[in-house]
């Protein structure tokens, strides 16, 4: 009877050592889990903390983006109306620089007519108009515009304009023997084209 005793009480100090074991256990657990939503909420906070962080980061990259369009939009809109107003003073002032060169041709022109009232050589008025027909002429050279005299030179239809034909002899035909006009060209594009005799 003591050995079923003895199997009794070791049988009960394996129970309670196992209710130990047990308690032992679930404590264990109780605080595993404990700590482990501890941790999940840290790493919560921490994920909501880095979220926001990365938010006003895009937040403030997006309204630098934000400025730097309207700041280049602006500086287009500016360059658009610069352009337009140098356009507008191009076109209102392209012939500044001509009118320059025509106006010392219009003084010596007013010289020679006041010269004109009371000369009494014709050769000096000669004279000062072959050196304003000169002016002119340089004037006009500055800017691109040529002269087209063909005296003596094969007809060409696209410079030349036929005002008559005379038959000559001792010339080819198709020879322009007379200028009547003088033709003009701007930077090589044809302006007015030479008024000419041509031979039959």
């Amino acid at each position: 009877m003591l050995g079923e005793e003895n199997d009794i009480v070791q049988e009960d100090e394996n129970n309670e050592v196992t209710e130990q074991e047990v308690d032992a256990t679930e404590e264990v657990n109780d605080e595993l889990t404990a700590e482990a939503e501890e941790s999940q909420e840290e790493t919560a906070e921490v994920d909501i903390e880095t979220l926001q962080a990365l938010l006003e980061k895009e937040k403030e990259q997006s309204q630098a983006n934000r400025d730097s369009a309207l700041r280049a939009q602006a500086e287009m809109e500016n360059l658009r109306k610069r352009t337009t107003r140098d356009i507008e003073n191009a076109h209102k002032y392209a012939l500044e620089k001509f009118v320059n060169e025509l106006l010392p041709i219009i003084d010596s022109l007013s010289l020679g007519m006041t010269a004109a009232e009371t000369a009494e050589n014709v050769d000096e008025l000669r004279e000062g108009m072959d050196l304003t027909l000169k002016m002119f002429s340089s004037a006009i050279d500055k800017f691109g515009v040529k002269e087209i005299n063909p005296q003596g030179d094969k007809f060409n239809p696209e410079q030349h304009e036929a005002i008559s034909m005379q038959e000559i002899e001792g010339t080819e035909s198709n020879t322009v023997v007379a200028v009547m006009q003088k033709g003009y060209e701007l930077n090589g594009r044809l302006v007015r084209p030479a008024m000419v005799v041509v031979s039959k």
